[in-house]
């Protein structure tokens, strides 16, 4: 290829490809770019090389809304959860900047180049036992006012995320304090999300903060619901802090 088709190609790529997010080397191959003349593009400072076949443009500060938008294309189910999406909801505890907390349906590390720039975990822990494909996309929704298909769970789906944590990577005190911000939640999206969810703590951990707050009758959720608590006895685990959290069937 000559220079100046060379130059020419660049020059499409910069006016094809919007700034505000990475892309990886299928986006370039449509526009014709092999991963060799990618490769020529970043050594001569045209692209940066995020990671292997992952590219951006040079001083484009990408955010993290576009940063997502660009893993969701990669991962299965990839989403903002837990306590993350409990805060695009409204309900969060302090002001901090957390860490960005993503689930998905699959094994999955977080690459360098996202993390180093958004501090962030990523959760795989098949917490929900689908009976079918419609309910996953009932709960991810995209936030009012964030990129179209972002997507991010409802706070039903969320709240139960979170509560998955408890005692591991989150705080009993901080998910308490979370779980009372929790206002309406749609009842029957939660004895749905409920019946299918394959953690008991989560369950019970949902079920006794329930009761205690009244954000929904457990007592009509049991009736109506198949959810699994597990056996009739009590459920106890130390936490990593130390603390023991015990735990009846109903809540």
């Amino acid at each position: 290829m000559s220079v100046n088709s060379r130059h020419n190609l660049i020059k499409r790529v910069q006016s094809d490809l919007p700034r505000g997010a990475p892309f990886d080397l299928d986006t370039l191959g449509e526009l014709g770019v092999s991963p060799k003349l990618a490769a020529d593009y970043a050594k001569n400072g045209w692209l940066v090389r995020l990671a292997q076949g992952v590219y951006a443009f040079p001083n484009d500060d990408f955010n993290v809304y576009g940063a997502l938008l660009f893993l969701q294309r990669h991962v299965t189910g990839l989403h903002v959860g837990g306590k993350s999406a409990l805060a695009l909801h409204g309900i969060r505890h302090n002001l901090g900047r957390d860490t960005l907390v993503l689930w998905g349906d699959t094994r999955y590390a977080l690459p360098k180049w996202f993390t180093s720039r958004f501090p962030a975990r990523y959760v795989y822990a098949n917490l929900f036992n689908w009976p079918d494909t419609t309910l996953p996309a009932k709960t991810l929704t995209t936030p009012p006012g964030l990129p179209d298909d972002l997507c991010m769970a409802v706070a039903e789906r969320a709240v139960l995320e979170m509560l998955y944590d408890v005692g591991t990577r989150q705080s009993l005190e901080e998910a308490r304090n979370l779980f009372d911000g929790l206002r309406s939640p749609r009842k029957e999206l939660l004895g749905q999300l409920l019946a299918c969810c394959t953690s008991v703590k989560t369950v019970r951990l949902f079920l006794t903060w329930a009761r205690e707050t009244e954000v929904v009758d457990v007592d009509d959720l049991l009736a109506r619901y198949p959810i699994h608590t597990g056996s009739n006895k009590r459920w106890m685990s130390r936490l990593a802090d130390g603390s023991l959290l015990s735990l009846n069937p109903h809540g």
